[in-house]
């Protein structure tokens, strides 16, 4: 093989010893710490469709002449049905990866994924003018490198691959903004995943700007440094193809007069551990699933008749939310709130729902409460935590019981029920006898 298809497929090269290990079943080929004497281990990857290199430092190899490859080369990496390949535990020069990059074009490598690594310097990205790559998702997880800022120019070389690009995930990686001309030019990007960083409220309205991201459909922010629930709700105004939106594990503040109208397309809007006391309307029409579980939320009063899912497990619910105007809802989860008792009456009513999660309330075990729990779980409703996590507070003479240990037959539950009829029985057959 030439040098260039040796850095290609094994950039975790060190003097430690390593080598590759390839399981057949899974197709999948992993190397650790190759040296240049186990480098030869390499060729037991070539069937892999999944290669992962971990550990080495690639300085030594910023002077190595790369030229351009010659046709029974290029025809070997069309061959090879390599699909993803994992750089981790890597420092990788910029310079090193601009010349090796353009290599890819010839191979059918789809994904590309950087874990742990640290780049130094600037690369020469002039060199991919113009050059498209088959690589279609793109992802850094807690990764090192120069700010985003100032590298317009860099990306924009770039641009004929980046143009192509559905998906792209940096997270965990201290990202403190994504200017506006970055945006612009991922044209056909489908999800991004900005998840872990420092973004704050002020950094959002920039990076989705009039034109970036213009076929974005998910969009993950999660635990980052937003504190506006307003603000993040204005930044995203423009994403007109938005579909799926996760702001869990921020810190929202919100102002209940606020009107702001979230993208009309969200269909999957994830508030989960948010600190969020209330749920706040308007919410977008066509929303399917809402998750607003770990909140602080006491009530919940919402009417969204396209909505399949709703998650409000560990707030602070006394009762159960009015469901009647969410006639589609298939998924109702309320576990490890405050709630006593379960409305049979209103539940029963809904054809869609089939999955009900109630564990870990302070039940009361009357024969309503009872009852509504039992009679759900009759039907195969409910899920995970049945019948071990759901236990009576209520009455003192059945607290720590199991709710479907409690008896709830007509005769303990409405004597009255039988009493009456009997009574009358007796009366008539009194008034028979005279």
């Amino acid at each position: 093989m030439s040098v260039a298809v040796l850095l290609l497929l094994g950039l975790g090269l060190l003097e430690a010893e390593g080598r590759c290990f390839f399981n057949r079943t899974q197709e999948h080929c992993v190397c650790y710490r190759l040296s240049q004497e186990s480098l030869g281990s390499i060729i037991q990857c070539l069937p892999a469709s999944v290669v992962e290199f971990w550990g080495g430092e690639l300085e030594r190899y910023v002077d190595f002449p790369i030229d351009d490859m010659d046709p029974s080369t290029i025809d070997m990496l069309h061959s090879l049905g390599i699909r993803k390949i994992i750089f981790g535990d890597l420092l990788v020069p910029e310079i090193l990866l601009a010349r090796v990059l353009r290599f890819f074009s010839y191979t059918q490598v789809q994904e590309l994924v950087f874990k742990s690594c640290v780049f130094k310097g600037r690369g020469n990205w002039g060199e991919m003018a113009g050059k498209g790559l088959p690589i279609l998702s793109l992802h850094f997880h807690n990764v090192t490198f120069s700010p985003l800022t100032g590298r317009e120019r860099d990306l924009s070389s770039l641009s004929s691959w980046l143009e192509t690009l559905q998906d792209l995930a940096v997270t965990g990686s201290h990202v403190t903004s994504l200017p506006c001309d970055i945006g612009k030019v991922f044209r056909a990007l489908r999800s991004l995943d900005v998840a872990q960083n420092s973004l704050g409220d002020e950094s959002l309205m920039p990076a989705f700007c009039k034109g970036a991201f213009p076929q974005l459909q998910v969009l993950s922010l999660q635990r980052n440094n937003l504190t506006s629930y307003d603000s993040v709700c204005k930044s995203v105004q423009l994403l007109r193809e938005l579909q799926h939106l996760d702001l869990s594990q921020n810190k929202l503040m919100a102002d209940p007069s606020s009107s702001c109208q979230w993208p009309v397309s969200l269909r999957i809007f994830n508030l989960s551990s948010t600190g969020l006391d209330q749920v706040l309307v308007p919410l977008p029409p066509s929303l399917e699933v809402l998750d607003m579980s770990c909140n602080h939320l006491h009530a919940v009063d919402i009417s969204l008749s396209s909505l399949k899912k709703l998650f409000l497990s560990q707030n602070m619910l006394q009762a159960v939310p009015s469901i009647r105007n969410c006639p589609m809802l298939n998924t109702l989860h309320l576990d490890n709130n405050s709630i006593t008792e379960l409305p049979w009456d209103e539940v029963k009513l809904l054809e869609h729902l089939r999955d009900v999660a109630a564990a870990g309330n302070p039940y009361n075990c009357s024969c309503s409460g009872a009852g509504g729990v039992q009679a759900l779980a009759g039907m195969g409703h409910l899920g995970q935590g049945w019948p071990q996590d759901y236990r009576c507070h209520h009455p003192p003479h059945y607290q720590g019981r199991l709710v479907k240990d409690v008896p709830v037959s007509v005769l303990q539950c409405n004597s009255a029920a039988v009493i009456v009829p009997v009574c009358i029985v007796l009366v008539l057959l009194g008034v028979a006898g005279a």
